[in-house]
């Protein structure tokens, strides 16, 4: 199943330890890159994160976010550290008698001075385990996203493929005539430096010219890799690099194409074939 790589999730969740919020984006990317981003308190998920968005997607630069809002109490209670407190107000005693001109410290200050206010350690185990669980809806939701936007890009895909391979049989059928103007321009130009054409001599100046001319292997690679496009597409696996080398090939016989083209025709279908080339590397640029 094609995937593209741009998505985004969202999957929250409140119960009585209060709420969780999991925000996923994926974007294009060579390689899979992960970015995780979690409250303090729940940092210790990091590496789990990483595994869990790792057995799940194969390319993107993927941003994690998670957002936790503890209901009042379940981050528990505080306290004053009475005995650390007790020996900072000796402290400062001391010090007003070599500094009687200090002002009185903030209260707020004070409390946010470390040691001073105890924090009752609260188990976080259950939080962690629904925040991970949460997750797993979160990339089942980004999965999914990504896979419709996947077979969106696939149809378009083969749309352009249907339309590469009309000009492909556009190309082979013009190939006959190309070679017979051909023929008549050259001899209208022998004829018009000897009185007597020699036919033989023609035709094996024919011969030299239409080899260079051929395009039937060019037409003939392109509709190989046209259908290697479309058996790509029905894989279930990233298939975004392999598609971006079909995209190569497929380019680099429209070029040869317009290289031995020989008339003006030929050289708008190798045109148009560069054009719809260049359209599908521009979807392929965006799937797994």
């Amino acid at each position: 199943m094609v995937r593209s790589m741009t998505a985004f999730a969202r999957v929250d969740q409140r119960d009585q330890a209060g709420e969780l919020v999991w925000e996923l984006r994926s974007v294009n990317h060579r390689y899979l890159e992960i970015y995780v981003r979690l409250p303090e308190e729940l940092r210790v998920l990091e590496p789990r994160v990483r595994q869990a968005v790792g057995r799940r997607l194969g390319r993107g630069k993927v941003e994690c976010v998670l957002r936790y809002r503890p209901v009042p109490g379940v981050a528990g209670k505080i306290d004053l550290n009475e005995a650390y407190l007790a020996q900072l107000m000796e402290l400062m005693e001391r010090l007003r008698e070599r500094l009687p001109r200090a002002g009185e410290p903030d209260l707020m200050e004070v409390l946010s001075w470390p040691e001073v206010v105890l924090a009752a350690s609260v188990d976080l185990t259950p939080v962690q385990e629904r925040a991970m669980a949460l997750l797993e809806q979160a990339l089942d939701q980004l999965v999914a996203t990504r896979e419709r936007e996947g077979a969106r890009l696939a149809e378009l895909i083969l749309a352009r493929c249907d339309l590469l391979e009309e000009q492909v049989e556009r190309a082979r059928q013009r190939m006959p005539q190309v070679v017979e103007a051909v023929r008549e321009r050259l001899r209208a130009r022998l004829e018009e430096v000897t009185q007597n054409l020699d036919e033989e001599r023609l035709e094996q100046e024919m011969a030299l010219l239409a080899q260079r001319l051929d395009v039937d292997e060019e037409m003939d690679r392109l509709a190989t890799h046209l259908r290697e496009v479309r058996r790509v597409l029905e894989l279930d696996e990233p298939v975004g690099r392999r598609l971006d080398f079909l995209m190569q090939e497929l380019n680099r016989e429209a070029n040869t194409l317009g290289s031995k083209s020989a008339d003006a025709e030929t050289s708008a279908i190798s045109v148009e074939m560069k054009v719809l080339i260049e359209q599908m590397r521009e979807q392929v640029q965006n799937i797994e």
